[in-house]
């Protein structure tokens, strides 16, 4: 089925990218697996590339291109070549519409221009050891002492936190106020008192760097607080919708892509005779996959232009979340089941899908409340 949310525009900056992730990204990106960290240098190269930040205004340096299909191109196709670890996405469509969307002038001239050219890296904490998908729940505290917030406490699984310079901290400000108690504060590199832990050993994803972060006394500006006073919780819950159809898109790429690699297998592949894609079994698992995978992605384009219309509901992000993780598990399972020995190799890439699509329904708000927030808006 032809997709049609793409015009020539789109088609010439999806070869662009596709030829920067072949030179730049997949030669090197077991080396990266290795070393468990994307080099600076690679992100250097992204931003001088304009492929970082793109919805940054002009006068900071980004393209000011407020359209979640250009992301949403560099995704795929990051899905297509089995690389996941650079963190971009994080980045340019997670953090980076938070800055955008609610910090001050001063904040913007501040970060961005470096974050457009990856001379800075973004992240979030919002997790802590005891907090996750219930954001209410965080201890990280921020008392207020003159110009200053000191922020006590502790995150973790924070994706992109060994490289980042600029990091987007979930903190109680009011902790008797509970989930209205919550703002955001930037935590800036070499900030006394906030230290990066080491890199937490991850089932999957091993190129992309993610850790623990430690804020003890820290002493962070007021200038560097994202929003009013006890904005926090809404603000994030606002932001974690784009978040939630990022992995969305990439999930359904990653199983579009797996099935193509088993597709080329099975018809390359010999056994009794015959390629293993005659096998009735065979064929039946293929078709089934390439149904699945066809209506999910049309619903996943259509979430991307109503998220460009600024009409996707909440619930509508969810559901494209967890069903596509849940998809996206059982097509990279069955793709390995169907390449059989050659799948358990960790030098193929089915293998690699395989483990790295384990996280995508725990990450932004579990498959189970993404349900829940489904479930209640029907009344529930």
């Amino acid at each position: 089925m032809k997709r049609i949310i793409f015009d020539e525009d789109h088609d010439a900056f999806r070869e662009s990218v596709r030829k920067f992730i072949e030179a730049e990204i997949q030669p090197h990106h077991d080396q990266w697996i290795e070393e468990g960290i994307v080099p600076r240098e690679a992100w250097r190269k992204a931003g001088q590339q304009g492929f970082l930040c793109f919805a940054a205004p002009e006068e900071f340096g980004g393209a000011g291109i407020d359209d979640f299909r250009y992301p949403v191109i560099f995704a795929e196709e990051l899905a297509r070549q089995n690389c996941t670890g650079p963190g971009f996405g994080v980045h340019s469509s997670v953090v980076l519409p938070y800055i955008l969307a609610h910090g001050t002038d001063e904040q913007k001239r501040r970060w961005v221009p470096d974050l457009v050219a990856g001379e800075k890296i973004l992240a979030i904490a919002m997790t802590e050891p005891s907090a996750g998908s219930d954001l209410a729940a965080i201890r990280t505290t921020a008392v207020e002492d003159g110009d200053h917030y000191v922020v006590n406490g502790q995150k973790t699984f924070v994706t992109n936190g060994v490289s980042a310079d600029l990091v987007l901290v979930a903190v109680k400000t009011a902790p008797d106020k509970k989930a209205w108690g919550i703002s955001l504060l930037v935590a800036e590199k070499g900030t006394e008192g906030f230290t990066c832990g080491k890199p937490l050993p991850k089932v999957g994803c091993h190129a992309q760097d993610t850790c623990e972060l430690f804020f003890d006394n820290a002493r962070i500006p007021k200038a560097n607080l994202l929003g009013a006073p006890g904005q926090g919780f809404y603000i994030m819950v606002r932001e974690l919708e784009q978040e939630r159809l990022l992995i969305a898109v990439s999930g359904i790429a990653t199983a579009r892509a797996a099935l193509d690699w088993t597709i080329a297998h099975c018809k390359e592949r010999t056994a009794f005779g015959q390629p293993i894609g005659k096998f009735q079994n065979s064929r039946f698992k293929l078709a089934e996959m390439e149904t699945e995978i066809t209506i999910g992605q049309s619903f996943v384009d259509r979430c991307v232009m109503e998220w460009n219309a600024g009409t996707l509901k909440p619930t509508e992000s969810a559901m494209a979340k967890w069903w596509v993780a849940d998809l996206q598990q059982r097509v990279v399972d069955q793709c390995l089941q169907l390449f059989g020995g050659y799948g358990y190799m960790s030098e193929y890439p089915i293998a690699q899908a395989w483990v790295d699509a384990r996280w995508t329904s725990i990450g932004a708000g579990t498959s189970e409340l993404m349900k829940e927030m489904i479930g209640k808006q029907m009344g529930f």
